[in-house]
């Protein structure tokens, strides 16, 4: 029998705004092999392999294909190797937690929510389910130079988007912005640092971990504010 799942998720070269609902079936042990599978199946069920301290680049063909449910020759019908595999789950991911903490921004009224409601739906990723985050922030820094470089655009994606809701705050308030761009930058590299740090720690720490990273990104915007009000370039 089969267990019917829906969930979200991004179409992978990152145009996220365009959401789809799609199927996804876990097959019983043993697993059956299956008539026809798509991408998102694959990139799902290696999804399912990763545990909290496991690389994308452990994972073999032959078990993804088990996991999948399918022959191992069916896995080269969407993907070259599981390195091809692996950047487009870091893309998913990368998809999905922009649409997800971008949502949260434009929630947010001003500054101080905008800060608080991102820094929060950031730490709350990390012991989510799909775990979109921990994907990223392990492969940031453990991966193979090719995922670093898949995380690394991934990051800046979050860059252009944050500086574009940074200016849209600015001209709200009707106070210039010197340096959008740097800001954007250095607030999403800190974020993330932050949180790499904070996936090591126990779940008790986050809330003092979020309350830091919330002071530390305040004095970054306040800092570029009184540059703009200095006209500093």
């Amino acid at each position: 029998m089969y267990i019917q799942l829906y969930i979200h998720v991004c179409i992978p070269v990152c145009s996220y705004n365009v959401l789809r609902r799609q199927e996804f079936y876990v097959l019983p042990e043993p697993a059956r092999a299956r008539t026809s599978i798509t991408r998102d199946d694959l990139l799902h069920a290696a999804l399912g392999l990763l545990g909290p301290n496991r690389s994308v680049s452990t994972l073999t063909l032959r078990e993804v294909a088990r996991a999948a449910g399918i022959a191992p020759n069916s896995f080269y019908r969407h993907f070259r190797d599981v390195d091809e595999l692996a950047v487009g789950l870091i893309e998913e991911a990368g998809c999905a937690l922009r649409r997800i903490i971008g949502e949260a921004r434009k929630r947010a009224a001003g500054d101080e929510s905008v800060v608080s409601s991102s820094v929060e739906v950031f730490m709350r990723q990390l012991q989510a389910d799909p775990p979109w985050l921990p994907v990223l922030l392990r492969e940031g820094t453990v991966g193979s130079e090719a995922f670093r470089a898949a995380v690394d655009q991934q990051l800046t994606y979050f860059e252009g988007e944050l500086r574009e809701d940074l200016v849209r705050l600015a001209n709200a308030r009707g106070e210039p912005i010197v340096h959008a761009e740097v800001l954007a930058r250095a607030i999403t590299r800190l974020v993330f640092t932050m949180g790499a740090s904070a996936a090591d720690r126990p779940v008790s720490e986050h809330a003092e971990i979020a309350a830091q990273m919330k002071l530390m990104v305040r004095m970054l915007v306040t800092g570029d504010q009184a540059m703009a009000r200095a006209g500093a370039r």
